[in-house]
């Protein structure tokens, strides 16, 4: 990663534009939420947990509309929050270099301007995409330069309902814990933010030591020399795979279901500002079958991802072979598929991730309450789909719901702005395209909510403000005028 403590010229000169476009906007808005304490403590307005991509725009749409009192908490260390530098492994990222992602409408807050002062027009169109290390690199310039408020090394464990409405959230930081209460929270916690990773039976009594998820930390300098399996023919199956093989794998097995790779991206195709602001408003059976038809085609793996694999002599791709057996003997794995029997040393599973608010502890006071889709509506005919049926059903602020109202209040403070979204509003909390966008109906929802409860004080001060305009001398009343005159006449 790079050192962005000496900027290039380029850098400064883009800073310097950016708090000149900021000014011109009159942004960041102020500050107008009335404080508030408890027990002599004082009340966060917002908190936002996850302080990757999503959170970081969270965040700065927050800080634009005034909302100041909010705190971004991640548990990484700083620079390595989200899944850049950590368990990303492909080259690049997936999206298109000119897309806008976190810049919040602002030119130059975008990744390109970013670039371009960085390394030049010229480096900038030889570009084909973005790095996932100086993405990263760019996060942070983002975070840095519009001051965001984050505290790195910080988990929440618990998010607790308090009486009065508000919430408390369990923080841990090392060995010491805290309490902190927050009148709303934000989760921003990426891919597995309801639940974890996702791995077939078939691993359950599997010693620990064969075996990973993609979303693991992986030693793969280990696996030189070793016979590497990869399940699944997903980007991160084969960034795990590429990787495995670059570290010097003897030899590495890819097993996948499909008869055939899928090759086109179904919802890339259809990428609109109408889908982006649109797909909130579908009718719920058209949300699903959206959904469920382009999640039934999948996603295909980058073509760079598979050119990188399939450039290794020692890569083997087999089709048509979903595991039917895995078995531990001695120092190895075999793998048992309908076209035979594969001895690995180690391997990988590229399965996913599952939505499973039992997997959460943090939510552990919440989890039973909170309304999933297949509480309020009927899978439709044809159409099974376990990860559907277990997506949150949210509100219009991303805002969980209850399954029975008055049972659990709070949870309209708790806002889910992380992947298991998508079926309520759309792919607007995961994927860079629309991430801006998403964050902003999040921000103004939270705005209206706040602003809403508060009305008592902002009422109050409505009827307080006495500053005047105008200072009574700037006219003479014209019957007044009218009689004097007439009187001096007389």
């Amino acid at each position: 990663m790079s050192d962005l403590s000496s900027l290039p010229q380029g850098l400064e000169a883009l800073e310097t534009r950016l708090k000149q476009d900021l000014a011109w906007l009159e942004l960041p808005a102020k500050s107008w939420i009335p404080p508030r304490e408890v027990d002599g403590k004082t009340v966060v307005d917002v908190v936002i947990i996850g302080g990757g991509m999503a959170g970081l725009v969270a965040s700065g749409m927050l800080k634009r509309l005034g909302v100041a009192n909010h705190v971004v908490l991640d548990k990484a260390s700083a620079g390595q929050e989200g899944p850049w530098v950590t368990f990303a492994r492909m080259r690049t990222l997936r999206s298109p270099k000119q897309l806008t992602g976190p810049a919040m409408g602002l030119p130059s807050l975008t990744f390109r301007a970013y670039y371009e002062a960085r390394y030049g027009n010229e480096a900038w169109l030889a570009l084909d995409r973005a790095p996932r290390e100086i993405w990263m690199d760019y996060l942070i310039w983002y975070r840095r330069v519009l001051e965001l408020p984050v505290c790195n090394g910080i988990s929440v464990d618990a998010i607790l309902p308090r009486e009065d409405g508000m919430l408390d959230l369990v923080c841990r930081q090392a060995d010491r814990t805290e309490i902190m209460i927050a009148r709303h929270v934000v989760l921003a916690t990426g891919r597995d933010g309801l639940g974890g990773p996702y791995l077939p039976p078939i691993a359950d009594d599997i010693d620990r030591n064969f075996w990973a998820h993609t979303a693991d930390e992986i030693d793969f300098a280990a696996l030189r020399g070793k016979r590497v399996g990869v399940v699944g023919a997903g980007a991160s199956a084969m960034d795990n795979a590429a990787t495995a093989l670059e570290a010097g794998a003897a030899r590495l097995d890819m097993f996948v279901r499909r008869k055939e790779l899928p090759r086109i991206n179904k919802f890339t195709g259809i990428g609109s500002q109408g889908v982006v602001h649109g797909f909130a408003g579908l009718p719920d059976e058209w949300k699903w079958r959206f959904l469920n038809y382009a999640m039934g085609q999948q996603t295909p793996p980058p073509r760079p991802s598979v050119l990188r694999v399939s450039a290794f002599p020692q890569a083997r791709l087999h089709l048509e072979s979903p595991i039917s057996e895995l078995k531990q003997i001695g120092d190895h794995l075999v793998v048992a598929t309908p076209k035979g029997h594969y001895p690995v040393d180690f391997l990988i599973f590229g399965t996913g991730f599952k939505i499973d608010l039992t997997n959460r502890p943090e939510l552990a006071a919440v989890a039973p309450y909170i309304r999933l889709w297949r509480d309020r509506f009927p899978t439709p005919a044809g159409m099974p789909n376990a990860e559907l049926e277990g997506s949150p059903d949210l509100g219009d602020a991303f805002e969980f719901l209850e399954t029975e109202p008055g049972a659990c209040p709070a949870l309209a403070k708790i806002h889910c702005f992380n992947f298991p979204a998508t079926l309520s509003h759309g792919k607007l909390t995961g994927d860079i395209p629309a991430i801006s966008e998403g964050a902003d109906r999040l921000a103004r929802g939270i705005v209206k909510a706040l602003f809403v409860i508060d009305r008592e004080r902002h009422f109050a001060d409505l009827q307080a403000f006495d500053t005047p305009e105008l200072l009574g001398d700037e006219w003479v009343d014209a019957e007044t005028t009218t009689e004097k005159d007439t009187k001096l006449n007389a």
